[in-house]
């Protein structure tokens, strides 16, 4: 019996602290960043613990998206230019198996910060 149950306690807590889905694909990010809503999509590629990909910006441009992931915590970045200012979105969550991603996304060199969530596009 002892056996028994602590095999179901391993494969309980092997299942709550599971690797999270990859997030390669096309994602839809919805951002509120000093009460300014945005929504961006952009298409990741993880491979291992690194993240490619790029993320369409207001001029309709690509812009290359470089991040990482650790246990599940995921960071990535990108720059951009808004009227003539270069700015460096960073984003920041912790992963989980909702299917969504969410977080906060900081806004350098003016120092704001709002929040995210990124939905797989498919699921909008």
């Amino acid at each position: 019996m002892k056996v028994l149950l602590a095999s179901a306690a391993l494969l309980f807590a092997t299942s709550a602290f599971a690797a999270p889905a990859s997030l390669t694909g096309d994602w839809s990010i919805h951002n509120n960043i000093a009460g300014n809503e945005s929504d961006q999509p952009c298409k990741l590629v993880q491979t291992d613990n690194t993240i490619a990909g790029t993320c369409k910006t207001a001029d309709g441009g690509d812009t290359p998206v470089t991040g990482s992931i650790d246990g599940n915590k995921v960071t990535w970045k990108f720059d951009m230019d808004y009227n003539g200012t270069a700015l460096t979105l960073t984003y920041t969550a912790t992963l989980d198996d909702s299917g969504k991603v969410a977080g906060s996304v900081e806004v350098q060199p003016f120092g704001v910060s709002g929040d995210f969530t990124a939905t797989p596009a498919s699921a909008k």
